[in-house]
Order: structure tokens, then C-alpha cells, then sequence
């Protein structure tokens, strides 16, 4: 393996060397100490010198960081094949176009950024040109993570490309026509061109570490080849903020993910201004990155420098620009020569001197113009160095100007993120400075014109032949068609029909003891990609070890300390489950490669992501849209679920929210199951839905979220109720009536129905037998299997009435008839069962457990909320004493009898 911190040569080559003699003669005691004493006794020293450099004052980089210069020299940068005047012209092509798409958008107050893919243009079109490897060569082609806010200029270049019209480039930002753009990369709405949602900032960094590790798992595994793919994300300095951008660096490191390349756009500003106004954020990545085990390639400066660097007989260019922060820099590209000379070159007697020999327009292409960003000749070498070296990722600082080419208005002004529109004289100077050929009478009534060199240009032609080349257009989705997946076996499903008796399973064991069938079946099993945030003991997962192994590039190069025993900890190369450690945000990520793997690489796969609830939907949301948005399936498990159900873990580990949040997605289907066979049908029928054959109409692009309890109880047999299964998918049946539960109540007696969830369920037949056996109240008993789908069905009801269309909604169906007011009860907030109160015809009231959780037993938790069984019971009559059925004293006397 490459050591990605060694100083590679052609990094010194950029500096001046008074005296060679010396250097060599320096460099040859290194060698013989080396050779003499071994390379340890060689390192000792040098640390040892260097420690001695920075107690003596003498200015040195840190360690991790290197001088403030190009990692390759002009010297050793490679020619770049191809035409580069033709690509010059296109880029000026689409240039004009984003700018003049954002401009001509703007006069609907929609936004859009036009600073971004200014900086960023060449960055993006020398990978088009020459490295981007397209979905119609062998492979699944490469995997770009585009910056969000450079998405004008790709529209652009679909639009040179006539992959995109004029009509499609004016409705930037407006959708509901059905023929607009997106703002950002968003596959749900562009499901053809993006591949990748990467706004939200520092998800698309995370998201790339761990696409690059899945195309590995899937090699290894044997699923797919995925060698000839690899991963580029294009990130901006101010995004690397982001506690995701970083979160998973030493991962890319560890397991040495060297098809993947991060291009980090340093143009030195975030949104509101300097990124490090008075330090140098290029510095400080590079550290971050060598030090989690990344090669840094550094791009800074254009060849309009290579005569000031020759000049440098001093090194006092290499120290002043190692000095000055990054704000300044941005000044300089503001001001004049003057002023420049003053603050830049006269800080150091020897840069005076230096100045001398410059005229006022070198200084000025220097510190306006010349970035290595913005070069195709350096972009390509940096790239080059990217996809050849092996060993461990690499990442590109390409130092750039936010704004280039747009005019002084724009070129790094802290504002410049916010600015949405040029003028029509900012126009003529952009086209004159591009060489384009717009006429002024192109601009008709002042609205800025589309540039285009005709779909048989050279430019085109150019363009077309180069991403032939590489395997067809870029970016694109491609879904593969891939036949539906076999249903597995019915006897994985059915065996939890029968219950389990009188032995006492939670429910997260049966989902386990599910997958752990459904894993052995020949046609689909080794599809599932079980993943979990390194608590698969907490879940009863730890079976699966020995038979399914946990992934690992290295496989297992130990022996386990628990080898002896049956379900010891087996780590394999081919393995299957990913046991990620303790990172939610690493397990989602996960999961949202695996998810979207049927698109990626036209490989399905089933992954199932367990976790405890609470950090889920709360601690990864965001990541829960960004899957909803990449259109993947799965299934989510949302395990120790419930605000009551697991003791003595307290208010950060309670979790009664979950389904409210999991509610506001719009691609995730939530289910609260409370028995054995209910999880069962749910799963049949999400792989049914998501990998086999789809309805008429049907959505296949949703996820499923399904909690589960660590609460074990007697599992009961599946009822013969006619349309359970249908009621267990919709969200509701009835689990049994008052006279089914083997209680005769009295002639005429009252009647209620109670509604529960999850392991809610469990207090409501409790209530039942107590309203029975102490009131004289007939209590029917409904499994609401998932509040979040009945109201879907029943909002796209009211739509559906909207439209002229009658239509019933499920929720009001199944309670058709039902006798006396309605009750519901689930181990969450009351807003997870009221989401369907508006639909249900009876009188409504329910139950929760709202506020935050608390340390105790279950029974006192449950007592604390108020929806244990005798606190239900003392609803149930307090509602049917409200409309006269019961004696109001009842209510009372029920508080008093059980101590409320």
C-alpha cells in the first residue's frame, strides 16, 4: 500500500533549492542511516530533527500538511488528450447557459445559484471529457455525487447535449407543470438524469464512502463485478463543516477504497462569506484527510504562477503564501495592483524585489484569474493521479475563484451565493470574455438568450463522441430491467400463523427468526443485506454470525475470543451482514446503497437495517428523505421500540415519536405490528410490493418501517377472520369481539371499541376482560397495525372526492357498524393513533404517552402515561359515561379502585 502521507518528490520539485549540493548531501545521510541502522532508527531522527525545527522557531508545515503549492508541478503534469480549444468552447457554452438559465428563472423569484458552477466549470467538464465513465459500457458505469448547487451548469450541459430543451431549461425550479427541472439532484423528480440527492449538505459525502464500500461488498460477495466503476463526489470547502462530510473518512482509509475520489471545490467561501477567514481551510483538510489515511492531491494555482514560483530564489513566495489567510486572498481578488503589491509582496523584502520584475497585468492574472481549478491541463493531472493510485482514496483540493467569469459583481463577493441574476451589460461583458458568438440583438426586450452551436456543431459532435467513448451520457439513472424476484417459500411466513403457545417471543425475535428463514432461501437469500449498528446482541441477531458472517475486506485475520462457541464472531470477506459500530448515520448510508443497488448496478438486493427506534427516525431523517428521494427499497426495523416498553434506559432511549416522524415521509410505509403473524404478512407483502410483481399503478419505490418490541409475551395464533390479511396491510381489523374472547356480557350491556397498536394491544385485552368482568362493558378489540396507512388511504380519498370520485375510506369500512364510540391506545404520543381521527364516524378518544421517557418498570411507566390496562378501562367509561351508557359515578369509583 501507497503511503498517502509521503511527500511524493514532485511536490519539492515546485519549490526553490539554493543548494542542491546540500540537499543531496542531506538526503544521502538519511539513505545511510537508513541502510546502517534500519528504517526505524531513520524515522527516530527525523522526528526527532523536526522537533528540534519547531522548539528553534523555524517555520515548518505541520506534519500532515504540506507547502501551500500544487502537489504536481507543471513540469510533471501529463498532456491532456483531446482538443482543448474545442473543450474551452464548450465549456464557455455552458457557462452562458446556467448563468443565463438562473437569470432568466429569476423573474419568477424561484432562485437558483450561478456562483458555484462558475468555480467549478472546469472541475466538472474535464470528467465529462475524459474520466466519467457513462451506464452503457460494461459495468454499472461510474457514480457521480454532483454538488447540489453546481446543478445549472449540468442542466447546461444535457441542453448542449439535446438532452434537455429550452422549454425544460426555463421551467428551472418550476415542476408542477409536469416538464421543469429540479432545483437540486433529485432522482425522484429526475429519475432519468440524477442518480444521486446530495441536498441536504455532508449527506452526499457520507452517501459516496459508503456506494464505494458497497460496489466492494458486492465483489467480494460474488453478486457483481464492480471493479471498473468508481466513485466521485464533488463537495464545497464550506460543506467538509458538516459532521457527515468527515464522519466516515477513516472508513474509506481503513478498508483502502481507492475507487473513490472527492473533489472538494475550495473556493474558500461558504454561504454567507469566508469559509476560514483567518486560516487556510485548504490546510486544514489536507491534514484532516492525510491524517485519516487519504492521498491529497493539491490543485492550487494555474501556470500564470510558474514564473512568479521561478522567481522564488528565496522561498519567501512559498512562506507569504503559506501566511496569509484565506479572507485575504479573497481581497486580493477584489482589488488592483497597486494594492496588491503594497499587502501582498511588501510584507517581505524579498517579494518587493520580486514585484519589480512583474508588470501590474502578471499581478493581476495571478491573483484574479489564475486557480488551478480553472485549468484543464491541472484538473486533468490531479485527476489522472486520482484513478491510478492505488492503496487508499484520494481526495482533490482544487482551489478555485466562486464567481469566475461571471464579472467583478460577482467573483468572490461574500453575497455572490444569494446573487441569482446578471445584468444585461454583465451579459455582453460574459460573452465577450467567453468569445461567444451572441449577437446583441439576441437579447430581445432584455432577456438574456440561450446559447447553443447548432445540434451538428463541432462543439456537439465533440462533446457526443467523447461520452460514447466513455460508455454513453453522464450523469444518468439507469433501472435495468431485471426480472421480479421469487416470491420465497409460504412456509417462512406461515409458521408464525399457528403462535407460539405458551412460550413468550417479543416481536423483534420473530422478525429475527424470520429473516434468519427467508436468508436460507435459494432463489432470494443471498439478496438480503442485513445491517446493524453494532448492537446485533441487543436484537438476537447474533446467530447469524457463524452462518452469515460479517463483512470485511480483510476477512478474519484473528482468532476470536469466542472461537469455542457456537455463535462465536465470525468476520468474512464474503460476508453478509455489515455490523457497522456504533454509527446510525454510517447504517443508513448503508442502507441506501443497498437500497438503490437495482438501479446502481441492476443487481437487486433486500437490505433490512435494524436499530434501536429512538435513534432512527430522530437521529437520521434527514437520510430517510435522502432514501426516499433516491427512490429506494427496504426495510427499515425500528427495534426496542415503544415510550414504555424498554426499562430502565430513560428519556434518550424512550421512544414515542418515531411513527409521527416516520409519518411526514412521504415513500415510507409504517407499520406498528403487535403479534408474530402480523410481522410476517407485512414483510411477505413488502417484498411482494418493492421486488416482485407490482399492481397496476402500484408504487414499487417505497420503504417499509416497521417497530418491533423487546417485550416478550405469548404470540397468539393468526384469528380466521375474513380479510385479516388484508386488514394486517391496510392498517386495521378486527383481532376479536367481546363474545369471541369467550365474555358473555349482559343483555343490552354498553359497548366500545378498543383500538391498539404494537404491544399496546396486549393493555387493551387486559381492559377488555376488566370492563367485562368488573363494569359490565362489551369491549370489541382492533389491531391497528398502521395508523400512517389508513390515513393515506383515506387522504387519497378525499382527493379522490376532490375529483367527483366516491370513495370509501378503509379506516371507516372496517369500523362500519362497530357498536359505541372508539378508544385508541399505543405505546406513543396521542398523535401517532389521532392521524385517523377525522375519518372515524364513532365518537374518537385516545391514549399516549406523551412527554419524555423516564427510568422505571414497564407497569410503572405505563401507570405514568396512563395507558395501562386499568387506565384504559377508566377511559372507556369516562366515554361511555359521557354519552349517558354508564353512571358518571362510575368513572369515579374506577379512578378509586385501581389507584389513579
Amino acid at each position: 500500500m501507497t503511503d498517502p502521507n509521503a511527500i511524493q518528490p514532485s511536490e519539492l520539485d515546485q519549490l526553490p533549492d539554493r543548494d542542491p549540493e546540500e540537499t543531496a548531501e542531506w538526503q544521502a545521510s538519511l539513505d545511510a542511516v537508513a541502510k546502517a541502522a534500519g528504517p526505524h532508527r531513520a524515522a527516530y531522527l527525523m522526528r526527532r530533527t523536526l522537533e528540534r525545527a519547531e522548539g528553534a522557531g523555524i517555520a515548518l508545515p505541520k506534519l500532515l500538511e504540506t507547502d501551500y503549492v500544487n502537489s504536481i508541478p507543471t513540469s510533471a503534469e501529463p498532456a491532456v488528450p483531446g482538443d482543448e480549444a474545442m473543450e474551452q468552447r464548450i465549456t464557455a457554452w455552458n457557462r452562458w447557459n446556467a448563468a443565463a438559465m438562473v437569470t432568466r428563472g429569476s423573474k419568477y423569484g424561484v432562485g437558483g445559484h450561478i456562483a458555484t458552477f462558475a468555480s467549478a466549470a472546469w472541475l466538472y467538464e474535464t470528467g465529462f471529457n475524459h474520466f466519467f465513465k457513462g451506464k452503457e459500457a460494461d459495468g454499472s458505469g461510474d457514480q457521480l455525487y454532483i454538488q447540489g448547487h453546481a446543478s445549472p451548469g449540468i442542466y447546461a450541459r444535457a441542453f448542449l447535449d439535446g438532452r434537455l430543451s429550452e422549454q425544460q431549461l426555463d421551467n428551472f425550479r418550476r415542476e408542477s407543470g409536469g416538464d421543469g427541472l429540479p432545483s437540486y439532484p433529485h432522482p425522484r423528480r429526475l429519475p432519468w438524469l440524477w442518480e444521486f440527492p446530495t441536498v441536504s449538505m455532508g449527506l452526499g459525502p457520507l452517501s459516496a464512502i459508503y456506494q464505494a464500500r458497497f460496489n466492494r461488498y458486492l465483489t467480494n460477495r460474488g453478486i457483481k463485478d464492480t471493479s471498473a466503476s468508481h466513485v466521485w463526489a464533488f463537495l464545497g470547502d464550506g460543506e467538509m463543516d458538516e459532521p457527515e462530510s468527515t464522519a466516515a473518512l477513516a472508513l474509506a482509509a481503513r478498508e483502502e477504497l481507492d475507487n473513490l475520489t472527492f473533489v472538494i471545490n475550495c473556493n474558500l467561501q461558504r454561504l454567507d462569506g469566508p469559509v476560514r477567514a483567518n486560516f487556510k481551510i485548504v490546510q486544514e483538510l489536507e491534514a484532516q484527510f492525510r491524517g485519516a489515511g487519504w492521498n491529497v492531491v493539491k490543485t492550487l494555482w494555474g501556470t500564470a504562477w510558474d514564473e512568479l514560483f521561478q522567481l522564488d530564489t528565496t522561498g519567501a513566495l512559498v512562506r507569504r503564501l503559506r501566511q496569509v489567510p484565506d479572507a485575504q486572498i479573497q481581497t486580493y481578488q477584489t482589488r488592483d495592483a497597486a494594492y496588491i503589491r503594497q499587502d501582498f509582496f511588501g510584507a517581505d523584502p524579498a517579494l518587493a524585489e520580486m514585484a519589480k520584475l512583474l508588470s501590474d497585468d502578471k499581478i493581476l492574472e495571478c491573483f484574479h484569474l489564475s486557480r488551478g481549478g480553472h485549468e484543464a491541463r491541472k484538473v486533468y493531472a490531479a485527476y489522472k493521479a486520482a484513478v491510478e493510485h492505488k492503496g487508499a482514496p484520494t481526495v482533490i483540493l482544487a482551489q478555485t475563484v466562486k464567481g469566475h467569469t461571471l464579472g467583478e459583481g460577482f467573483a468572490s463577493k461574500n453575497a455572490n451565493h444569494q446573487m441569482k441574476k446578471l445584468s444585461v451589460d454583465e451579459f455582453k461583458n460574459m460573452r465577450d470574455l467567453l468569445g461567444l458568438p451572441i449577437k446583441d440583438s439576441d437579447f430581445v426586450d432584455g432577456v438574456v438568450p440561450y446559447g447553443h452551436p447548432g445540434a451538428d456543431s463541432p462543439e456537439v459532435r465533440y462533446l457526443q463522441e467523447r461520452r460514447a467513448a466513455l460508455g454513453g451520457p453522464a450523469p444518468a439513472r439507469r433501472v435495468h430491467p431485471v426480472a421480479p424476484l421469487p416470491a420465497p417459500a409460504e412456509k417462512a411466513f406461515a409458521s408464525f400463523d399457528k403462535g407460539s403457545g405458551s412460550q413468550n417471543v417479543a416481536t423483534t425475535m420473530a422478525f429475527v427468526r424470520l429473516v434468519k428463514d427467508l436468508v436460507r432461501d435459494k432463489e432470494t437469500g443471498k439478496r438480503w443485506v442485513p445491517i446493524v449498528p453494532d448492537e446485533a446482541r441487543t436484537f438476537g441477531m447474533e446467530s447469524l454470525f457463524p452462518s452469515l458472517g460479517i463483512y470485511s475486506p480483510k476477512g478474519q485475520t484473528y482468532e476470536p475470543v469466542d472461537r469455542d462457541q457456537l455463535m462465536y464472531y465470525k468476520e468474512a470477506r464474503n460476508g453478509q451482514i455489515l455490523n457497522e459500530g456504533i454509527t446510525e448515520a454510517g447504517s443508513m448510508a448503508d442502507f441506501i446503497a443497498a437500497s438503490t443497488s437495482y438501479a446502481t448496478h441492476g443487481e437487486t438486493m433486500i437490505p433490512f437495517y435494524i436499530f434501536y427506534s429512538m435513534f432512527g427516525w430522530q437521529r437520521t431523517a434527514d437520510q430517510m428523505w435522502q432514501l426516499g428521494d433516491q427512490l429506494g427499497r427496504g426495510f427499515l426495523v425500528g427495534a426496542t421500540a415503544g415510550r414504555t416498553t424498554l426499562t430502565g434506559e430513560g428519556l434518550q432511549h424512550a421512544d414515542g415519536h418515531s411513527p409521527v416522524i416516520a409519518a411526514t415521509n412521504p415513500a415510507a410505509l409504517t407499520y406498528d405490528p403487535a403479534f408474530a403473524y402480523e410481522v410476517a404478512a407485512i414483510v411477505k407483502e413488502g417484498l411482494r410490493r418493492m421486488y416482485g410483481e407490482a399492481a397496476p399503478g402500484e408504487d414499487q419505490d417505497v420503504f417499509y418501517y416497521l417497530t418491533v418490541y423487546n417485550e416478550p409475551l405469548p404470540q397468539p395464533a393468526k384469528p380466521s377472520v375474513a380479510g385479516i390479511d388484508e386488514g394486517i396491510v391496510k392498517g386495521l381489523y378486527r383481532f376479536n369481539t367481546a363474545e369471541s374472547a369467550g365474555i358473555t356480557p349482559p343483555a343490552n350491556a354498553p359497548r366500545i371499541q378498543l383500538l391498539g397498536s404494537g404491544t399496546a394491544i396486549h393493555w387493551a385485552l387486559k381492559a377488555q376482560r376488566l370492563l367485562a368482568d368488573e363494569w359490565g362493558v362489551a369491549a370489541d378489540v382492533w389491531s391497528a397495525t398502521s395508523w400512517s396507512e389508513l390515513r393515506r388511504d383515506a387522504l387519497e380519498a378525499d382527493e379522490a372526492l376532490l375529483r367527483g370520485e366516491e370513495r370509501v375510506p378503509f379506516v371507516r369500512q372496517a369500523l362500519q357498524g362497530a357498536e359505541g364510540p372508539v378508544l385508541a391506545v399505543s405505546d406513543y404520543m396521542r398523535q401517532v393513533p389521532d392521524q385517523i381521527a377525522q375519518w372515524v364516524e364513532q365518537d374518537w378518544s385516545s391514549l399516549g404517552a406523551d412527554g419524555f421517557g423516564l427510568s422505571d418498570t414497564r407497569e410503572a411507566a405505563r401507570r405514568h402515561f396512563g395507558v395501562d390496562a386499568e387506565s384504559i378501562v377508566v377511559a372507556a367509561l369516562a366515554q361511555l359515561a359521557r354519552r349517558g351508557e354508564v353512571k358518571a359515578a362510575a368513572v369515579k369509583e374506577a379512578r378509586e379502585k385501581y389507584g389513579l
